[in-house]
């Protein structure tokens, strides 16, 4: 999960970023909407998902798989004959 919530933020990121850029331009940089625009609903969605993604970010992940992660350990989940990296 804490993967998935990195890459949407990180999509965020960039999305805002380019709509900044986009208003100083006088254009419409929002990536999100350029893609979804004609799906409000969708669009919306994808929004709610970047903002539950950032809010864990923020608050970290209490999953016992994660803090493994964090503190460095192995938690047995890499494909057989693979590497946790």
């Amino acid at each position: 999960m804490s993967k998935l919530a990195g890459f949407l933020v990180i999509i965020g990121g960039l999305n805002w970023g380019l709509v900044g850029v986009g208003m100083l331009m006088h254009s419409n940089w929002d990536v999100v909407n350029l893609l979804l625009g004609s799906w409000p609903t969708v669009e919306a969605v994808i929004y709610i998902l970047v903002g539950i993604a950032t809010i864990m970010m923020m608050v970290g992940c209490k999953c016992a798989k994660c803090k493994a992660c964090m503190a460095g350990g192995m938690t047995g989940s890499a494909p057989m004959g693979g590497s946790n990296m």
